[in-house]
């Protein structure tokens, strides 16, 4: 697959293993293996945690925003494996430098971006913020460690 080519959610869907409610990336819009990833997830009232988060203000979870950046993590490290176990997952094994600065709310779009700091003995470190119309909603340093199923 070319690095500059926009990966749609049938291909997201064979390359991560969340399904819905959970599965938080829309489209990849560009990433260069190994490197950085910029994707998209787009907010809609029908998310199944705005009844309850919150009732008459909907506001999208601060973890479900880590969620998101953390599969834009998983998918760079997919599209740029090239001798990844079949049955290979991969699972939050850290989050520092977490900061939240403004409310993400339905009709909003998140661009995902991820960049890789390092990949070693299976573990992915990544600097990931979340944006959305520009400004920076929410940044994170995610390790991420890739374990069998």
């Amino acid at each position: 697959m070319s690095e500059s080519a926009v990966v749609d959610i049938g291909q997201i869907l064979k390359l991560l293993p969340h399904r819905y409610p959970f599965l938080l990336v829309d489209r990849v819009l560009n990433f260069e293996a190994g490197k950085t990833l910029r994707a998209i997830k787009n907010v809609t009232i029908n998310e199944p945690f705005f009844p309850g988060h919150f009732p008459g203000h909907p506001v999208m979870p601060g973890v479900m925003i880590l969620e998101a950046l953390a599969q834009a993590s998983g998918l760079l490290v997919m599209l740029s494996a090239k001798n990844l176990a079949d049955d290979a997952l991969f699972y939050f094994a850290k989050i520092d430098k977490c900061r939240f600065s403004q409310i993400v709310k339905p009709g909003d779009q998140l661009i995902l971006e991820v960049k890789q700091k390092r990949m070693m003995m299976g573990m992915g470190q990544f600097e990931t913020q979340a944006l959305v119309d520009g400004n920076v909603v929410a940044c994170a340093e995610m390790l991420c460690a890739q374990r069998k199923a």
